[in-house]
């Protein structure tokens, strides 16, 4: 269920304060609230990520065009309580292209910077298993949009979903070493296929995946 715009801020800043002046990592700002995204960049988040695609405030794309700030731009199909109830597309991947597509129109005019925009699929929002999986076996469509994808697969219920009906139940546990091994496989595809963000719990493990499949796509044949 939604929270207030105040119990949101309540929520959010005194981390967000908290973080900036301890980590030199850029912070983002996970909102479809300009308001709250106002003061998240005023307490030192520089990345604002909306997951209504700029849809949600008619501000959202004005205050981050004046900050200045990259703007995650995410597919999701209704809400997130009717999201993922029967979600159905004509071509999942041609549709979320071309959402985002009309999002990148819509944050340019607004006055955001081409080149500050990054889009996101939107994986497990209002995706069915094989919708989520189409989706990151084919991020190279989607980067032909000309902006950096951003994947943010980690303990999703796709993942939880495939493991459990191969008979592995402890990954029905978001926080289960199952749960985390179907992430890193799902990271290093994402990652071959074009990803160029992921969203990730559990960064030293990430990071070693994506070590190893970073020097896959490097390696040549003499």
């Amino acid at each position: 269920a939604p929270v207030s715009e105040q119990d949101e801020l309540a929520r959010v800043l005194p981390v967000i304060s908290g973080l900036a002046s301890r980590v030199d990592v850029p912070i983002s700002i996970d909102t479809s609230r300009a308001y709250v995204a106002e003061k998240a960049l005023a307490a030192g988040a520089s990345i604002v990520n909306d997951v209504t695609a700029l849809g949600g405030d008619p501000r959202m794309g004005r205050v981050a065009a004046e900050a200045g700030v990259p703007v995650i731009l995410m597919h999701m199909l209704g809400t997130p309580r009717t999201m993922q109830v029967n979600p159905e597309y004509e071509d999942v991947v041609l549709d979320v292209r071309d959402f985002l597509s009309r999002a990148m129109d819509r944050a340019i005019a607004a006055g955001v910077r081409r080149e500050l925009i990054l889009v996101d699929p939107g994986i497990g929002f209002g995706k069915t298993v094989e919708h989520n999986l189409l989706l990151i076996r084919n991020i190279a469509v989607l980067a032909e949009l000309g902006a950096p994808v951003v994947v943010g697969p980690s303990r999703k219920a796709f993942i939880r979903r495939i493991l459990s009906e191969a008979g592995m139940t402890a990954a029905e546990d978001p926080r289960s070493r199952e749960t985390e091994w179907g992430t890193q496989a799902v990271c290093a595809a994402a990652a071959l296929a074009g990803a160029h963000v992921l969203r990730v719990h559990d960064v030293p493990r990430a990071v070693a995946t994506l070590r190893i499949t970073d020097a896959l796509a490097r390696v040549t044949v003499h």
